[in-house]
């Protein structure tokens, strides 16, 4: 959520970042602005009426006090009255209150000033490259192709069990996701000093909210029920990801300065029902319904958040540079952002049977943005309540990082390498068919 003192006080500032996002959010400003004013108006009025109740209650102990008992209890009629304004003028400002707040859930976050402005992914600006693609002696097979002759996923059952867009792993490929999830929690948890959690995989709206993927996301979810009772669909939600529970396990707390930063990883399912997503429905690993990330979760001082989203960014690419891919960093431009971020980065890795890059992990600095959303603040050593910078980053995704590692490390007579790192883990140097 946006600072309502920043949208009074630079409106044409906010409207201006708005609108570099190309959605015409900054439309909205106007409604906000004047919901805020009307709610300041009432306000204002509730608290001259309560000067004046006070008023006419002193009078009334000094007419008691000269025993004008008739005079006294007219006055204790006019502070009845006073007292029924007020209640209803509390009950319009709570209304104005929450109209405009409804509104302000519905606005981005601004970008920040260096975030290229732009329309879309074309215009995301390439800022750093790492290898080379791999050249290969013979046509390199896509993951189907190669998951299917090593049987490391099962297509057609998973379809025959959940229907599009799940997946079955199978032997090697289970143990291989397995390995995967825990090389990723090892490597963060051990060499990048973050402190591992495992969150429930269901959450409440106000988590979703709290994010940003309520309520503008709110169809692409899937909501849980207890049984067939409807009355209970909607008070849970499988988590989208693991940043929906692990961001918001300080919300509404208000934090030691001394306890910052704060790191966290944590690995989870992640339940997304991308509504109209391209790819869903079709054979493959490139976009599921479910699928297995160790999330990143910073929350910081505001003044070291840049410096923040850089090492996270760096954290992510070393998992890559381990399992020796070929990968690319990009800025997001404004118009390709998410909802709640000020400044993104993905990792893009390249997955040689698709002839292309695949994210495998954004990494955003929401500023306090969602602070803000989940009230989450931390008391400076001065007294001050400030709101914190939170980050979230994939460290990484699966199962494209699964499909990017078979299809570069798959070998002429169909078997696959298996990169240094995950060996202990498997205890085998290669998959054969």
């Amino acid at each position: 959520m946006l600072d309502i003192k920043l949208i009074r006080e630079k409106p044409d500032f906010v409207r201006e970042r708005l609108a570099t996002r190309g959605a015409g959010d900054e439309a909205r400003v106007d409604g906000v602005l004047q919901l805020d004013e009307q709610r300041r108006k009432i306000l204002g009025e509730v608290e001259s009426l309560k000067a004046q109740r006070n008023r006419v209650s002193r009078e009334i102990g000094a007419l008691l006090a000269q025993k004008k008992a008739a005079e006294a209890e007219a006055k204790k009629t006019e502070t009845r009255e006073l007292g029924d304004k007020i209640s209803e003028l509390d009950k319009r400002a709570a209304m104005v209150d929450a109209e405009r707040d409804a509104l302000m859930l519905q606005l981005p976050n601004l970008p920040h000033e260096s975030v290229k402005v732009g329309k879309t992914a074309e215009d995301n600006p390439v800022v750093r490259v790492h290898g080379e693609k791999p050249n290969y002696g013979f046509k390199p097979k896509s993951h189907v192709e190669l998951c299917e002759s090593l049987k490391l996923v099962d297509f057609v059952r998973a379809t025959k069990l959940s229907g599009a867009g799940f997946l079955l792993y199978t032997n090697w490929g289970a143990r291989l996701e397995r390995a995967l999830i825990q090389f990723l929690l090892d490597l963060h948890v051990g060499q990048h000093n973050y402190t591992e959690v495992s969150p429930p995989f269901m959450v409440g709206p106000q988590c979703l909210e709290g994010v940003g993927q309520f309520p503008k996301f709110k169809d692409q979810y899937y909501g849980v029920a207890e049984g067939d009772d409807k009355e209970k669909l909607g008070k849970l939600y499988l988590v989208p990801t693991a940043e929906t529970p692990v961001a918001n396990i300080h919300r509404e707390e208000i934090l030691p300065e001394k306890n910052l930063p704060i790191y966290y990883c944590a690995y989870t399912p992640c339940f997304r029902g991308e509504a109209g997503a391209a790819g869903v429905g079709t054979r493959g690993m490139i976009r599921v319904h479910q699928f297995d990330k160790v999330e990143l979760i910073k929350i910081v001082k505001p003044e070291s958040g840049y410096d923040e989203l850089e090492k996270m960014v760096a954290n992510a690419e070393k998992v890559l540079q381990l399992l020796g891919l070929h990968y690319r960093v990009i800025v997001l431009c404004t118009g390709d952002m998410g909802f709640g971020s000020a400044k993104t980065y993905d990792i893009e890795v390249w997955a040689p049977g698709q002839g292309s890059y695949l994210e495998v992990s954004s990494c955003s600095n929401c500023e306090d943005f969602q602070a803000r959303r989940m009230n989450l603040r931390f008391k400076t050593e001065s007294g001050d309540n400030k709101f914190p910078h939170v980050l979230n980053g994939s460290g990484t995704a699966l199962a494209r990082l699964f499909v990017a590692l078979i299809e570069t490390y798959q070998q002429a007579d169909g078997s696959v390498l298996i990169p240094a790192p995950l060996q202990p883990y498997l205890k085998t140097d290669k998959i054969t068919p």
